[in-house]
Order: C-alpha cells, then sequence, then structure tokens
C-alpha cells in the first residue's frame, strides 16, 4: 500500500512550488500508480492550482483515509499501516496549515510594512 496522500501532495507542491525535478515527478507518480488518474482529492491534489485549494483536497484525502482505517477489519494486516498513516498525514496537515498560516502574515506584514514606508516618506 503507498502513501498517496502524500505522493499527491508533494506533486502538487511540486506544482505550485514551481519545482521542475522530472525524476522526483515520475517517482511520486509511481508512487500513486491509478491514484493520480481516478477522481477524487488524490488526483485533485496533483493538479492544484492554488494553496488553498490543495489544503482543502489534502483534508478532503486525510478525511477519506480516515473512514478506509475506520471500515477496515480489525484482524486486517494492513491496520497497523493505516493507523500510523493517520498520524503521519495528521501531522503533515497541522505542518500544512501552520506554513500557509505564515505565508498569510507574510503577505499581511508586507501590506502593515508598505504603510509604514509612507509613513516615514509620504507620497507627494
Amino acid at each position: 500500500m503507498a502513501c498517496h496522500e502524500i505522493a499527491a501532495l508533494r506533486l502538487g507542491l511540486m506544482r505550485l512550488l514551481g519545482v521542475n525535478d522530472e525524476p522526483l515527478r515520475q517517482h511520486e507518480l509511481t508512487e500513486l500508480g491509478d491514484g493520480a488518474a481516478r477522481p477524487g482529492p488524490v488526483q485533485s491534489m496533483c493538479d492544484a492550482s492554488d494553496l488553498g485549494s490543495l489544503r482543502r483536497f489534502y483534508e478532503a484525502a486525510v478525511s477519506a483515509l480516515e473512514e478506509r482505517t475506520a471500515a477496515a477489519d480489525p484482524s486486517d494486516p494492513k491496520l497497523p499501516y493505516l493507523r500510523s498513516l493517520i498520524i503521519l498525514t495528521k501531522k503533515i496537515e497541522l505542518d500544512l496549515s501552520n506554513q500557509l498560516d505564515a505565508l498569510t502574515r507574510l503577505f499581511n506584514d508586507l501590506e502593515q510594512m508598505h504603510d509604514f514606508v509612507h509613513e516615514i516618506y509620504p507620497v507627494d
């Protein structure tokens, strides 16, 4: 079983950050298998056009993973892996949220700093 949520998030981030590393892209696509072409949040992450969408698609993928894990038979040998994957994806979800919050603060701070410069040096 592959970590589809993580591979798709990496592909989405590569796209949005402008990371042009074809071997890495192919590695992540191999990890996804047909998941990159199957409609749903994993495929949507691969094609995300902005960070907000990427975040929402990732959250949807984590929810789907949680549902899949909850529905798993207790004797399923993959259950410990699924549970570990939930912990990992939740940690990544928190990190992603923190990074996006930091970018939002930077965006807002830029306006404040711009205004401050004009307080010191008024525009004529």
